[in-house]
C-alpha cells in the first residue's frame, strides 16, 4: 500500500478550506467529479494527510484546522461531507525571516510545504522556502511572489534533491486558462489579434489583498498569456458580496479573411478557491513523487499548472 503524502500548509484561508473539505468529500464519496488526474505515480486524491498548518490570524492560531477554515473572513461554502477534527492545531506563522528555524522544526514529518498565503509578501514567501529547504521538504509556491523564479534559490533546492514548484498556480478553469485557450484558438484558425483584455472581480481576502498589492499578480497573469498583440489585464476589483466567487469578463478583437472584424465577449463565474484546490491536489502529488524519487528543483510536469514557472518574467 502506497504511503500517504504528509503535507503542511501555510495560510488557512479559502483555498485551504476548499482543499481540506474536498479531501474529505472525495474520500467519503469516491467521486471523480472535478478531478483531472485520479492518480499520479500511484497517489490518489485521498492519499493526502495534512499534518501541520501555519497562519498569522490570532483567531485561527490554536484552533483545530477543520474549525479554523470556517472562521471569518473565510467565505468558501461548506461542502456536502462529514469533516472530522483533523487533530492539527493551527500554528503561528511567519511575519519575517526571524522564525525560519522554528517553522523548520515544526515541519518534522512533513514531505511537502504548500504555500497558500496571500500574494504580495515576497519576503515571507522566501522565508517559508528557506524553512522548507532547512527541513528537507518540497516547497510549492501558489502565489505570484517570485520564489521558483529565483535562480539561486532554485539551484539550492535542485542541489539538495528537493522539489521547488511555482510560481502562481493556474486555476483549474480560471480566467488565465480560458483567455490563453481563446488566444491560441485565434492563432490556430489564422485570425490576427487586434486587442484583448480581461477583468477580474472577486470577494475573497486574497482579492482584497491583491487590490492593494497588484504588481506581481499582473505580471504573473501576463506571463500566462502566450500570445502576441495588445493584451491587457485590468486591475483586480474587490467586491465583498461575491464571497468566494470570481466573475471574469474577457474580450477579444481580431481580424479574419479580408481584414473583416471578429469580436468575442465571454463571462466566466467560478468559485475561485475550488479552482485552486483542483490544481493544488496535482501539485502536491507531483512534488511528493519528485521528492521520493530524488528529483530536486523544478518538475517539468508541473509547468502547465503554473502561471509563472521558472524562466518567466518577474
Amino acid at each position: 500500500m502506497i504511503e500517504r503524502v504528509r503535507v503542511a500548509v501555510v495560510g488557512v484561508g479559502n483555498n485551504t478550506s476548499a482543499l481540506v473539505q474536498g479531501l474529505a468529500l472525495y474520500r467519503q464519496s469516491g467521486s471523480l467529479v472535478g478531478i483531472r488526474r485520479p492518480t499520479i505515480d500511484g497517489l490518489g486524491v485521498g492519499d493526502i494527510d495534512i499534518v501541520a498548518a501555519f497562519a498569522t490570524s490570532a483567531e485561527k492560531i490554536g484552533q483545530d484546522l477543520t474549525e479554523a477554515i470556517f472562521l471569518p473572513p473565510n467565505n468558501f461554502p461548506r461542502l456536502n461531507c462529514d469533516l472530522p477534527r483533523a487533530g492539527v492545531p493551527v500554528t503561528k506563522g511567519l511575519i519575517d525571516a526571524s522564525g525560519v528555524q522554528r517553522v523548520a522544526a515544526a515541519l518534522a514529518g512533513a514531505e511537502v510545504l504548500l504555500y497558500s498565503a496571500p500574494s504580495g509578501r515576497p519576503e515571507t514567501a522566501q522565508a517559508y522556502a528557506e524553512a522548507a529547504h532547512t527541513a528537507g521538504v518540497a516547497f510549492i509556491n501558489t502565489t505570484s511572489d517570485p520564489v521558483a523564479r529565483d535562480s539561486r534559490l532554485l539551484g539550492r533546492f535542485e542541489a539538495a534533491g528537493l522539489p521547488l514548484l511555482g510560481d502562481d498556480l493556474a486555476s483549474q478553469f480560471g480566467t488565465s486558462v480560458l483567455h490563453n485557450a481563446l488566444l491560441r484558438l485565434l492563432q490556430e484558425r489564422g485570425l490576427t489579434l487586434v486587442s484583448s483584455y480581461q477583468v477580474n472581480l472577486g470577494g475573497t481576502e486574497d482579492f482584497r489583498n491583491l487590490v492593494e498589492n497588484p504588481d506581481s499578480k499582473k505580471q504573473s497573469k501576463l506571463n500566462a498569456l502566450s500570445a502576441g498583440g495588445d493584451v491587457e489585464v485590468a486591475p483586480l476589483g474587490y467586491l465583498p458580496h461575491l464571497a468566494s466567487q470570481k466573475v471574469a469578463h474577457l474580450n477579444l478583437e481580431a481580424q479574419g479573411w479580408g481584414e473583416t472584424a471578429v469580436s468575442l465577449d465571454v463571462k466566466l463565474k467560478v468559485h475561485d478557491p475550488s479552482g485552486a484546490a483542483g490544481v493544488n491536489i496535482d501539485l502536491i502529488r507531483i512534488a511528493a513523487s519528485a521528492l521520493r524519487n530524488g528529483r530536486g528543483g523544478h518538475a517539468a510536469e508541473a509547468t502547465s499548472l503554473l502561471k509563472s514557472p521558472p524562466g518567466t518574467a518577474i
